[in-house]
């Protein structure tokens, strides 16, 4: 079972450490990972496989001289091996609320993602 509130606080502890490699050792290689930011960076709105998304995620991390997620809390459906980890992004002086949306395999590997921005604060 996973400890949803100890993996939210890893992967914001990694991200705000700018530390892709970190993130993506929780990513499986055939990983499906939507976001409106990946269309913005990359021209796509889902990326597919775990070497695009290296690839997308360090492209948008150059763009950004500041970055720092808070966690405000997690929601985790066993059943559905489900995990949305809500947080506050900070990047480059703009606050923007996020659900960050991810699915996982019996193994415990994410197998896909899907990301909710709100507005901007």
């Amino acid at each position: 079972m996973l400890d949803a509130a100890s993996f939210a606080a890893d992967w914001a502890a990694a991200w705000n450490r700018r530390d892709v490699e970190h993130v993506l050792t929780h990513f499986r290689d055939d990983v499906a990972f939507t976001s409106p930011t990946a269309l913005a960076v990359v021209g796509t709105p889902t990326v597919h496989g775990k070497e695009a998304l290296r690839a997308y995620w360090n492209t948008a991390l150059a763009r950004l001289t500041t970055l720092h997620f808070t966690v405000d809390r997690t929601l985790w459906d066993p059943e559905r091996r489900e995990l949305a980890i809500l947080y506050t992004s900070n990047a480059n002086g703009k606050s923007v609320r996020v659900s960050e949306n991810l699915t996982f395999d019996a193994a415990g590997r994410v197998v896909s993602a899907e990301v909710f921005h709100g507005v901007s604060a």
